[in-house]
């Protein structure tokens, strides 16, 4: 019983993540889905290039039930790093239904296999793993990746949210306008006292 219920609760909460990382590409300019917006490059489109990739190793080969369509391999030197984002000849449309084929073929695994059943991660130091083991691993890597893709989007146009077709609130820009400079002050503050404290330390 308590088997199942691990498992149905892991599988609802990955289904509503992934919804949750495809929203934030909504209503975005096909360059705001794919621009670099960290110092490494990281954009919204190639998140989820990433995850659809990813998820169908982890819910595919790993229980020798490999995703029916050619994704890099893992251990191809060539390929590393192209997970990360999307070249020009890759449409949006092309890597979203690409994800969602990979999400029916991980639910299908998910369905057919016991929570305790063993799979094999060549990769990880230690490969021996079980339904569970990637369940957990794959919802916490998904629900990173959907913390990035939240910060990203909110840089881009002000637009959070927690949830597919939830956007929270967006209080008046002044209000925010108010809040930085109050978290700004904080910090100026803080780093002067630490600065104070240090010299202080020094001439003791």
């Amino acid at each position: 019983m308590i088997d199942e219920f691990a498992k149905a609760y892991l599988h609802n909460d990955l289904r509503e993540i992934r919804e949750t990382m495809v929203w934030k590409l909504d209503g975005l300019s096909e360059y705001d889905v794919r621009r670099p917006l960290t110092f490494t490059g990281t954009n919204l489109l190639g998140l989820v290039k990433h995850l659809s990739i990813w998820e169908s190793r982890y819910l595919g080969e790993v229980f020798d039930r490999p995703f029916p369509e050619p994704v890099p391999r893992w251990d191809d030197a060539a390929e590393r790093g192209t997970d990360l984002w999307a070249d020009e000849h890759e449409t949006r449309e092309q890597l979203v239904d690409r994800y969602r084929r990979v999400w029916a073929h991980s639910d299908a695994t998910i369905s057919a296999l016991a929570i305790d059943s063993p799979g094999r991660v060549p990769w990880w130091p230690r490969p021996d793993v079980n339904l569970f083991t990637v369940l957990v691993h794959l919802l916490t890597e998904t629900t990173r990746h959907a913390g990035h893709a939240d910060i990203l989007r909110e840089q881009l146009d002000g637009t959070t949210g927690a949830a597919a077709g939830h956007p929270a609130p967006r209080p008046d820009p002044a209000f925010w306008q108010a809040h930085r400079a109050r978290i700004e002050s904080a910090a100026t503050a803080a780093a002067a006292k630490a600065d104070h404290g240090s010299s202080t330390t020094a001439r003791d």
